[in-house]
Order: C-alpha cells, then structure tokens, then sequence
C-alpha cells in the first residue's frame, strides 16, 4: 500500500476498517501488530471533538494490550468511583470502584475524546495499520468470494478504489454497514435525547474524589458530571424525548433552562462559565439486526448503542475491537475455525449491551433509585453492582447469581410500592410510544 497517488492496483489490503474511534483502531492496531496489511480510514482529522469522556475500570488492561496505558494516563483525570444525587434523598451516595467484587482495578480516568482517540489512532498507525484521515468510504461491494472493494472519497475531493479481503465496520452512529443493509432498528425499549457542553469553573468533588463522576437525577431523566483533567467540566442532560420536542428557544439557552431544573447541579455550576456550545441530539438508542456476514463484522456502536448512565460506550467498543480482531484472524488464517470464532464474536458483542440493558431500561425508576443511593451487600449484591460499573460483564468475576439477586431485589421494591411503579412505567411506555411515533 503506497497512499494517495499509488496506483488502483497497489490498493489492495488483507482487512478495511472504516472510523478511526476508539473500535476501529484498537482492531487496526491489533491486525496490524499480527503481520496484516490494514487500511484505516477515518472521514475526519484527528483531533476531533467527541462525546462520551467516562471511562470504566475494564478498559485499562485494553491499554496495557495496546501499549498506551502510560500515553492515557498522562492525559486522564483518575476516577475512583461515581456519586449518585436524588432529588428525593438528603444526601449523595458513592459508589466506588474498589468495593467491587475484583479489587485489581479500583480506579478508571476521565478524558478528553479528542485527544484519548488520537492516542488510539496514532498507535494503530506506529503498529503498521495503514491510518488514512479525511477520507470517507462512500460505498462497498462484496463479491462472490467473500472479498470487499470499497469507494473512498478523499477531503478536498478525489476518489479511491480499495481491494480487501475482509472490512470491520466501526463507523459508530453512521452504521455505515447497518444502513446499507437495512438492520439498524430504534431500541422499542429505550429512547433517549441528549443536550450538553463543557463548563470551565464548577464546583468539583475534592481529594481523591475530584475525578469521580456525577449522576443527577431529575424530573425529566438524568444529567452526567464529568471533570477533565484541563479544569474542564463535562455537563450533560440524557432526557426523555417529549422533553427535548418541547425546546422553544435556542439550546445554549434550552440547557440552561433544563440545569436550573435540577438545583443540585445549578449549585455546582454556580459561577462557572460555559466554554462550548451546548449540542443536542434525539432518539440515539439502536441496535442492528446483525454483528456479521459473509467478509464483515460490525464493532462497537456500529452495532448498537445504549444510554451513556454507565459510561459503557468506550469499554464496549474496544472490547468488542478485540473480539473482532480474534475473529477476523481466524477467517483469514484458520478458515476451519472461522465459524466457531464468529459465533463468539457475536455472543461475546451481544452479551455486553444486553448485560447493562436491564439496568439502563430501569435506572430512572423510583424502585431503582431507591436501590441505588443505598446498596446492601446481602449476597454481595453491591460488589456485584459496583463490577457491573466497572465494566466486569465478560465473567472475569462471578457476579451473575448476585445480579440476578439485584434484580429480585428490585422487584420486590416495586411491589412494595406498586402505584409509584405503575405511574413509572406508564410514563415510560408513553415516552416510548411518542418516540416510536416521531421516528415513524
């Protein structure tokens, strides 16, 4: 592979993976390092702005694999653990990492997307991955023979034709593959909406605390708190979507209004100064209908993606990065494997998402709420509880019975109050129904 002005011929590569997020390069940089030829294109230029700034404890031995647990750390504001704050609560609850069941990992960090996903991108390129910016695959045509050729539009015009032997989709929300096959389904048990910006000057937890991160609960869904190691604060409202249909103002002015909702909060920003635009985006929950198919696989949010309440986006998509990795060696080394290692893969990429699922569907719940903000550790639910947010869902930890102890847990809440949860739920289903409307 020669670059821009190689030959048609000479673009030829074992696998294209298209998006340079955090799963694109964590696959390019480990097909790369096992002798494959990879083409990484990403549509923009690093740095790039990006949401989603928690990291979990599970993502660290992932860095060390990758060789930049040392370049994270620089650029991190450590996170020991998270604090929850409920309207209906005189006091906050932590819930920390090292109370987990796996006491290895008691901590994660806090970092800015922009540079975080450079350090993944540039890693990727430095184990031999061939990582092209600015440059957008347009179309893909899968032959006969399980091969790929993919159409690549350059910035600033031109085009490219690519041969590859197998393409790993990790375009995040663009599904770029999930689209073109038509499996990209809304979640028809979970829709949010989403507004946010960064604040410079709000009031922080302090000490070993600083880094954690803030949940607040309020009337219409949730806010994240997220400090950053620059003294920047990452501030943002996951809300029901009849809630964003009723903004009648510009969003810098529609944010504010929705923190002052949530007193809590607006005492914490109190004085800081609003760095960046507030952004807003809707109805973000889906999943597709497949994870592979003859020549492809489909990483991380190119799958599906689910509310950011556990900050699982980036654990998620670099672990199912690794998977892909396994499962694409496989294909084009080991063909008589290629059938068992796929079905991991999809088991494996399945298994996370839906793991978490139980608990983002409910975590707005009165009966939840009340569990969450004070955990009891009658059968180590809680050290199940905190491995569940540090990211321990692929059984390095034994925690399936305690969950599913959890669970009952909550059930029995519910019950115990059962008209609080009947008005929950119906409120719920309505948000859902009036979501389901506004996609159709």
């Amino acid at each position: 592979m020669k670059g821009q002005g190689a030959a048609s011929e000479d673009r030829d590569c074992d696998v294209a993976v298209i998006g340079g997020g955090p799963a694109g390069s964590t696959a390019a940089a480990l097909l790369a390092e096992r002798g494959f030829r990879v083409a990484l294109f990403e549509k923009s230029r690093h740095p790039r702005f990006h949401i989603g700034e928690s990291l979990l404890p599970a993502n660290l031995p992932l860095f060390e694999r990758l060789g930049v647990a040392t370049e994270v750390r620089a650029i991190g504001m450590q996170k020991r653990g998270a604090e929850l704050v409920s309207p209906g609560h005189a006091q906050s609850t932590r819930l920390a990492f090292s109370d987990a069941w796996d006491k290895s990992q008691p901590y994660a960090y806090q970092v800015r997307r922009s540079a975080f996903d450079e350090i993944l991108f540039r890693n990727a390129a430095r184990k031999g991955a061939l990582a092209r910016e600015g440059c957008r695959v347009r179309g893909v045509e899968f032959g006969a023979d399980g091969g790929a050729r993919l159409q690549v539009q350059r910035e600033g015009g031109g085009e490219e034709q690519w041969r590859a032997r197998f393409v790993a989709d990790a375009s995040g929300r663009d599904t770029f593959l999930g689209n073109r096959f038509g499996g990209k389904r809304r979640n028809a048990r979970h829709n949010s909406a989403a507004l946010y910006a960064h604040f410079r000057g709000a009031r922080r937890c302090e000490g070993e605390r600083e880094g954690d991160i803030t949940i607040f609960w309020f009337e219409h869904g949730w806010f994240w708190f997220i400090p950053l190691a620059d003294g920047v604060t990452s501030v943002g409202a996951v809300v029901w979507p009849y809630y964003m249909k009723s903004r009648a103002k510009p969003v810098n002015e529609f944010l504010a209004q929705t923190i002052a909702l949530c007193p809590k909060l607006a005492e914490r920003l109190e004085g800081a100064e609003r760095v960046t635009d507030a952004e807003a985006t809707g109805n973000y929950s889906y999943e597709c209908d497949r994870t592979h198919g003859p020549g492809y696989l489909l990483l991380g949010d190119a799958y599906a993606f689910i509310d950011p309440v556990f900050s699982t986006g980036v654990m998620l998509a670099m672990t199912s990065a690794v998977d892909g990795a396994d499962a694409i060696e496989a294909c084009l080394r080991r063909p008589r494997e290629a059938r068992r290692a796929l079905a991991r893969f999809d088991r494996r990429t399945r298994h996370g998402p839906r793991e978490f699922s139980w608990f983002i569907y409910r975590v707005t719940s009165p009966a939840m709420r009340e569990l969450l903000m004070a955990p009891r550790n009658v059968l180590r639910v809680r050290e199940a509880l905190l491995s569940l947010l540090a990211g321990d869902v692929f059984a390095r930890s034994p925690i399936g019975p305690s969950l599913l102890a959890f669970k009952g847990l909550y059930y029995l809440a519910s019950l115990a109050q059962p008209w609080i949860a009947l008005r929950a739920w119906r409120r719920r289903r309505s948000s859902l129904h009036e979501a389901a409307n506004a996609d159709a």
